[in-house]
């Protein structure tokens, strides 16, 4: 018999660029009350472990591929094992559009955790 609770939950955190945007939020947002639903049962889904509409789209980025209306995708980065961050999202029309925007968003919030990595270590150093 399988085991009907999870082992460990995967949560998703959006990415919030050096003005304090979130990509995500800004086309969430945008949606009706129902895409806005059925996006949000789709990312539950990856939530939950079912990655059955998931898809790489280079870099290390992923998308979920939600079929309703005009086919949204939503877009992230696995980070470790339990947090997904959320880089944006758009319809099937937008898609390499903003696919390049996620991947650019995800190259700034790599680069500024390095940064800040590299001044702690710094710090720490300094403090010994």
């Amino acid at each position: 018999m399988l085991p009907l609770t999870m082992s460990r939950n995967i949560e998703f955190t959006e990415y919030v660029d050096a003005n304090g945007r979130s990509p995500f939020s800004t086309w969430f947002d945008a949606l009706d009350a129902v895409a806005a639903a059925k996006v949000r049962v789709y990312m539950t889904r990856v939530e939950l472990g079912n990655h059955s509409n998931v898809e790489p789209i280079g870099d290390g980025l992923s998308e979920i591929k939600i079929d309703y209306g005009p086919g949204y995708r939503v877009y992230f980065r696995k980070e470790k094992e339990i947090l997904l961050l959320l880089l944006g999202g758009s319809s099937k029309r937008g898609q390499q559009k903003a696919i390049d925007a996620a991947k650019l968003a995800w190259k700034s919030f790599d680069s500024s955790r390095k940064q800040r990595a590299r001044k702690e270590k710094g710090t720490k150093n300094a403090i010994n």
